[in-house]
Order: C-alpha cells, then sequence, then structure tokens
C-alpha cells in the first residue's frame, strides 16, 4: 500500500489548492518516490539546493525529512560546510541556525 503526500495540503492548501496537489502528486508522489535516487541522496541533494539558493524558510521541513531519510547532523553540518566553498559564506552561515533548531529539537532532556 503507498501513502500519499499531504504536505502541500497541509501547509497551503487553504490558500493555492493546485499548487498543494501539484506539491502532493508530482513533487512528493512521483519524484520523490523515483526508484533512481535513494530518498538519503534526494534529501543530500535538496538540502544543498535549498542552502545554496538561501531558500532557508524551507530547510525546517527538509532538514527533519533528511534526517528521517538517514542523514545524521554531522553530516548535514559537514554538507552545509562542505557548501560554504562553494554556494558562499553567507549561505551556509544561514542555514546553520535552521541545523542548530533541528539539532536542539532532537536533544533529549
Amino acid at each position: 500500500m503507498t501513502t500519499r503526500s499531504d504536505q502541500g495540503q497541509r501547509r497551503f492548501g487553504d490558500v493555492a489548492p493546485t499548487l498543494a496537489e501539484l506539491t502532493d502528486r508530482v513533487l512528493f508522489d512521483g519524484v520523490w518516490q523515483d526508484p533512481s535516487l535513494s530518498p538519503r541522496d534526494r534529501s543530500l541533494a535538496t538540502v544543498a539546493a535549498l542552502v545554496a539558493l538561501g531558500r532557508t524558510e524551507q530547510l525546517p521541513f527538509h532538514l527533519q525529512r533528511a534526517v528521517d531519510n538517514g542523514l545524521s547532523h554531522d553530516e548535514l553540518a559537514a554538507l552545509i560546510t562542505h557548501l560554504a566553498f562553494y554556494a558562499g559564506w553567507p549561505a551556509a552561515a544561514s542555514a546553520i541556525p535552521r541545523l542548530r533548531e533541528l539539532v536542539k529539537g532532537s536533544a533529549t532532556p
């Protein structure tokens, strides 16, 4: 049984139903399910693109998804450090607070 995504519907379906439908059915139920790349590799590529493009608002969701897909916090920190040299220091520095939020949110008391 395949689970259908509802991320788009939950995030912005109330104001942009067509975008929500495309996000859920094409992006998450189609592109993300293509077996040509593993979910871990897709997360690595997605986080890298978001950092490089400075799309920090989208990072919390995709950083958590990356962890869920098998990337560790240390690997994500190494990725962001690597990107500092290719995407620019400001892009990497802007991503670090989002990674910090994820790490603090997953810390056990």
